[in-house]
C-alpha cells in the first residue's frame, strides 16, 4: 500500500511521528513493558482465548466499525433507497446495478461488526466502540443524514495502484511497486453539497453539461474508492488469518476474509468502465482530476478487461508464479499498514489524535499476535 500523503502534503510518516511519538510507536510495535503484556494476560484469562486472537478479532471489528462508517454514507446518497437523485444517476452510468450493490456492501459490513463484537463479548473480551470519535461532518448534500462521522470521504486520495498490481506478474511482497491508474488526489468521492448535485440535474452518459461533469467525477472517484478499500480489506484479512491460533477464530477470519475477496472482485470489474468507452477522458470541472481512456494505452497494465488476478511471484522466487491476493506480508498488508494506508487516503482528515493513537495501538496488538499451537 503506497503513502500518498494527506491532503495537506503530510505525509503519513510524519503524521504517526507527531501523533504517538517515534518512541512510544517503536515500543509499541515491540510490545515491550509490563502494562502490554500485564493487559495481554488479562485478556486471555477473560476470554478463555490466546490473547493474540482477542487483539486480532478486535483490531478486525475497528476495522469493520471504520469500513461500515464510510460505506453508510455512500449508501445515504446512492444506496438502493439513496437520497440524491443526481448521485445515483452518476453510479448507474458505471453500471446500472450500483446503487444496489452498495446497499448489499453495507448490509455485509454491518454484519461483520455486528458479529466480531458479539463473539469476542461472548468469550469474555471487550468489544469495540469508536463513538466518541464520531466527531467528523457529513457531506450536507441532499439525502445525508446530519450525524456525525468517523471518515471523510470528502478529499481523499485514492490509491489506484491496485488496478495495475493486480494486471501484473509482481508482487509488492518482494518489494515490487505499481504506477496509478488514474490520479485521484485532494477529490470528494460524494457530493459535498447541493451545488454538486443542484435540483433537476440530469447525468446522461457521456455526461455534457458542467455539473453532470463534476457529479460523474465524484461518482467514478468513489467506483475507485470502492475497489481500493475491498482489496486493502482481502490482503488484511490474508495476513490476520497467519496469526490466528484458534480453529475457531481462524474459521472466523477466512470466512469475512472471503467475503472482502468478493467485494474486491465486483468493484473491481466495475470500475473499468469509468476509464472505458462513453466515460473515459472525463474531466472534473472543479478539481481537474482526469479519468483517461486506459484501454487507449495498449497496455495489459490497464486493460479494463483484465479483472482477474494475474499469476504473480508468491513465497519464493524459484517457485512458479501464482495467482494470489498481494500483498499478503504483515509490513505490507498487516493491521498497522492498513492503518496507514487509510490515513494516506484522506479517510481520516479532521481526526483527532485520541483516535489516532486508539486504533494504532489496536493495530500494532493485532501484528504482534504469534501463531500458537
Amino acid at each position: 500500500m503506497t503513502d500518498l500523503g494527506t491532503s495537506a502534503g503530510t505525509t503519513t510518516d510524519a503524521l504517526w511521528t507527531g501523533v504517538v511519538g517515534r518512541r512510544a510507536f517503536l515500543k509499541g510495535v515491540g510490545l515491550a513493558g509490563a502494562t502490554g503484556g500485564f493487559l495481554a494476560a488479562q485478556a486471555d484469562a477473560a476470554s478463555g482465548l490466546n490473547a493474540g486472537d482477542v487483539a486480532i478479532l478486535r483490531f478486525l471489528a475497528a476495522a469493520e466499525i471504520i469500513e461500515t462508517d464510510l460505506w453508510q454514507q455512500y449508501e445515504e446518497l446512492g444506496g438502493e433507497e439513496g437520497g440524491n437523485e443526481a448521485y445515483m444517476e452518476a453510479l448507474e452510468n458505471i453500471d446500472d446495478d450500483m446503487p444496489q450493490y452498495i446497499s448489499d456492501n453495507t448490509d455485509d459490513e454491518e454484519s461483520h461488526v455486528e458479529f466480531l463484537n458479539a463473539y469476542l463479548m461472548s468469550k469474555g473480551a471487550p468489544g469495540v466502540n469508536l463513538d466518541r470519535f464520531r466527531t467528523l461532518e457529513s457531506s450536507k448534500a441532499t439525502g445525508a443524514k446530519q450525524i456525525g462521522r468517523l471518515t471523510n470521504l470528502k478529499h481523499l486520495n485514492v490509491d489506484t495502484s491496485f488496478y495495475t498490481r493486480y494486471r501484473s506478474p509482481d508482487n509488492p511482497d518482494f518489494g515490487a511497486t505499481f504506477p496509478q491508474a488514474v490520479n485521484i488526489t485532494n477529490q470528494p468521492a460524494i457530493p459535498l453539497s447541493d451545488r454538486d448535485t443542484p435540483p433537476g440535474t440530469d447525468v446522461p452518459a457521456p455526461p455534457v453539461s458542467r455539473d453532470a461533469r463534476r457529479i460523474q467525477a465524484i461518482a467514478s472517484t468513489a467506483a475507485f474508492h470502492f475497489a481500493m478499500i475491498e482489496q486493502g480489506g482481502s490482503s488484511l484479512y490474508t495476513n490476520m488469518a497467519l496469526h490466528c491460533s484458534s480453529l475457531e477464530v481462524l474459521r472466523i477470519v477466512v470466512s469475512i476474509g472471503g467475503v472482502e475477496v468478493d467485494h474486491f472482485s465486483l468493484w473491481h470489474d466495475k470500475v473499468g468502465a469509468t476509464v472505458s468507452e462513453e466515460l473515459a477522458n472525463l474531466t472534473d470541472p472543479v478539481t481537474g482530476t482526469f479519468f483517461p481512456d486506459l484501454n487507449a494505452l495498449e497496455d495489459d497494465l490497464f486493460d479494463t478487461e483484465l479483472v482477474l488476478p494475474e499469476p504473480c511471484r508468491f513465497l519464493r522466487r524459484d517457485l512458479p508464479k501464482c495467482s494470489v491476493i498481494r500483498p499478503s506480508s504483515t509490513e505490507k498488508a498487516g493491521a498497522v499498514a492498513a492503518v496507514r494506508a487509510l490515513t494516506a487516503d484522506g479517510l481520516f482528515i479532521g481526526q483527532s489524535d485520541a483516535f489516532f493513537r486508539t486504533i494504532m495501538e489496536l493495530a500494532v496488538k493485532a501484528d504482534a499476535a504469534k501463531r500458537t499451537v
